[in-house]
């Protein structure tokens, strides 16, 4: 049987355009859907553009795999494209004594995941490169950095198409069915609506996974997990940026918590907190500046009253709820949901964006395209 396309991708975000890219790199002829106007529009569009060394995430998970490949394959990725990025660093710093241990067991889980470069540091030592910053002691992470993500995103979209790919905009995906003897029948919506035939199929549209994977004909639902979805927001410096490097104070409960940021505009960005929350509702309360302040002061006592304006808010596609484990990313296939010819991410969160070529290559993969 002939398709329209060997394979379609369904969302147009950071790490659906990486699965694009790596099924075009093995010479297929591919189709990316996406339902918002422009690419990199919904979870890509709202994060840190943190490029992450790998510290956090347990040995031989995707998560701590894919970051640490990930950040490897991105930073070779800018160099050749000539994007902008700042391999600036990033500090993990203990504000308190009883901070101290809880840092030590990340610098020891950054080493399993073997993470190049990282050192202890006093509180003198880091204050020594930040000053300003209070520290009782730290971890220095050299391998992290910040980056211009859609510009990234608008490299990946111009591979897929120089290898003869499309990616289509403004046209959701409504629904596919299998097809007897392999393969699937897309229908997609919008101005550009129409039906088509694809021999592969991987869904990757970030908070609409659950959803896409409902309306594939056949994909069993005890198989969908639970989506929770996990709001962050970001709060920016009115003033000047007062570190070069990243500062993480220790992680909270299900994320990393608020940190800071320089931006590549050299703007000081602060964020996210986690709220869960039950629908899509990307405003910033003022009010939060408060909590923010009390929370950034634990790392630089000196912010000066009222120098935070809210900037923006993102929402992560998260598989636990309060209190639950974080759970690793899932790349469903045909071993999970018995359709063959399919892989269905969920839970693709941070860090996803620094994780994505990684997770492109991984999906290509377990598509029998190696």
């Amino acid at each position: 049987m002939s398709f329209d396309f060997d394979a379609t991708v369904v969302g147009a975000g950071a790490v659906g355009l990486a699965c694009g890219r790596a099924l075009a790199k093995r010479g297929l002829t591919v189709l990316v859907l996406e339902k918002e106007g422009h690419i990199g529009q919904g979870v890509s569009s709202r994060n840190s553009e943190v490029i992450h060394a790998g510290l956090y995430y347990p040995t031989g998970s995707l998560k701590a795999r894919f970051c640490v490949q990930g950040r490897r394959a991105l930073y070779a990725y800018l160099d050749s494209h000539k994007i902008d990025y700042r391999r600036c660093g990033k500090l993990v710093v203990a504000t308190e004594d009883a901070e101290v241990e809880r840092i030590e067991a990340i610098f020891q889980q950054a080493t399993d995941n073997e993470v190049e470069g990282l050192e202890h540091l006093t509180g003198a030592q880091a204050r020594a490169l930040e000053p300003g910053l209070n520290a009782h002691a730290a971890i220095l992470s050299p391998e992290s950095g910040v980056f211009a993500s859609h510009d990234y995103m608008l490299a990946l979209q111009g591979e897929i198409e120089d290898a003869g790919g499309s990616v289509v905009i403004a046209t959701p995906f409504e629904r596919a069915e299998p097809l007897p003897g392999g393969g699937f029948r897309i229908t997609a919506g919008g101005e550009g609506g129409a039906t088509l035939t694809t021999r592969l199929l991987v869904t990757a549209p970030g908070l609409e996974a659950q959803g896409v994977a409902a309306r594939v004909e056949g994909f069993p639902a005890d198989r969908i997990p639970a989506r929770h979805l996990g709001k962050g927001v970001y709060f920016r410096l009115t003033g000047k940026a007062p570190f070069e490097r990243l500062i993480y104070p220790p992680p909270i409960p299900g994320a990393l918590g608020t940190h800071y940021r320089k931006d590549l505009g050299g703007q000081a960005v602060f964020g996210p907190d986690l709220t869960y929350v039950d629908s899509e509702d990307y405003t910033v309360d003022p009010a939060k500046a408060v909590e923010f302040a009390q929370y950034i002061r634990r790392f630089w006592p000196d912010l000066p009253d009222g120098a935070l304006t809210p900037d923006y808010a993102g929402i992560r596609p998260k598989l636990h709820g309060p209190g639950e484990p974080q759970p690793d990313f899932q790349l469903d296939g045909p071993e999970v949901h018995g359709l063959a010819g399919l892989i269905a991410l969920f839970g693709i969160e941070s860090p996803g964006l620094t994780s994505s070529l990684a997770i492109g290559e991984a999906v290509a993969d377990k598509l029998g395209h190696d």
